[in-house]
């Protein structure tokens, strides 16, 4: 089994927010918000957060709309797929004092409790789309303001329940597939990463529907909504011979499975029911040793969003120098107590 290349990692990501003018930056420009939570939130992982310049947090700041709401770059439209990313990097640096919350007339929090719908779901935007990523998102980012009075959380948890298939699993709507990474995206949208041999490869960023509505439920204090020992075995089955997890049945494993699924299975405490030293090995193979980055599956092109959420698995199989992550709210531990037990 190979080791983890830190310094390589380190190395390609600040690389890629160098490249401003590649093709893959300029693809990428409206989700750029997403982008810079991946590679941060690894950083932080990795202990070398203080590799890059805080001057990140006034362009943070320029990508918030009148609305309140956070766009995936300047001048872009607000969503709340962006919103979660700008919370998260603010408390990554622990900025989050910049947003104002105290205030009556906040409007990152007005636009949150805005979306949510008279079901208790929550609509990523002004046009009404309605998915449990954006329940997730809405109860993470107001629990890390710790402003989670500003929504009816009943109504949101009994809207997530009502998502539970009989399965164990949670689709993304009611009746919807269990999916412990649906291919419609954490993003919404499709990333091209372009390799060194100019091969384009296109690939989906994924969200599961199993970790947004147990994360969401975690949060909020429901998990007793959960058959823990039925999604557990619906998790566990997403192993596959190589070591890696699927997100459905019958489906080609993939480096962020490592996150969505274990994540999940952490916390409804079935973690022990999968092979984690054949996962360890898997997410190892994934690795650019030579340029750095991790890639889906190995000998792929790399990309920023496979390597967090490679890191992010590694973490939470307790990689050794590597920073324990929380698998509720995708952010270091560390950063989570600084939030909750700093008042």
């Amino acid at each position: 089994m190979g080791e983890l290349a830190v310094d390589k990692h380190v190395k390609y990501i600040i690389s890629v927010e160098k490249k401003k003018e590649s093709f893959e930056s300029v693809v990428m420009e409206h989700l750029r918000l997403n982008g810079a939570y991946w590679g941060l939130t690894t950083l932080d992982l990795l202990g070398k957060l203080d590799a890059v310049d805080k001057e990140v947090i006034s362009w943070i700041m320029k990508c918030q709309h009148e609305s309140g709401g956070f766009a995936g770059n300047i001048g872009h439209d607000p969503h709340i797929l962006y919103t979660i990313s700008a919370v998260q990097v603010l408390a990554l640096f622990d900025k989050l004092d910049v947003l104002d919350v105290d205030k009556v007339s906040n409007c990152i929090l007005i636009h949150i409790a805005g979306l949510q719908n008279e079901d208790g779901s929550f609509s990523g935007d002004m046009w009404g789309e309605v998915d449990t990523r954006f329940s997730y998102i809405a109860i993470c980012c107001l629990s890390i303001l710790q402003r989670l009075d500003k929504i009816n959380v009943d109504k949101a948890v009994n809207y997530i329940v009502s998502c539970k298939n009989l399965d164990g699993g949670f689709g993304c709507t009611p009746g919807g597939e269990s999916h412990a990474g649906q291919m419609n995206g954490w993003i919404n949208h499709w990333l091209f990463v372009k390799s060194d041999s100019n091969i384009v490869k296109c690939l989906s960023a994924a969200v599961t529907a199993v970790f947004c509505c147990v994360g969401a439920l975690a949060i909020a204090g429901a998990l007793h909504h959960v058959d823990k020992d039925l999604l557990g075995w619906w998790l566990c089955e997403r192993q596959v011979k190589s070591g890696g997890l699927n997100g459905r049945p019958e489906k080609l494993p993939d480096v962020c499975y490592s996150w969505w699924v274990l994540s999940s299975l952490i916390m409804i405490d079935r973690v022990h029911w999968i092979n984690k030293e054949k996962l360890l090995k898997y997410i190892l193979d994934c690795q650019d040793t030579e340029n750095g980055g991790i890639s889906d599956r190995p000998d792929d092109a790399v990309d920023v969003f496979h390597t967090y959420f490679g890191v992010a698995g590694l973490s939470l199989l307790e990689y050794p120098g590597v920073k324990a992550i929380d698998p509720a709210y995708a952010l270091p531990v560390d950063v989570v107590n600084r939030i909750f037990l700093s008042k």
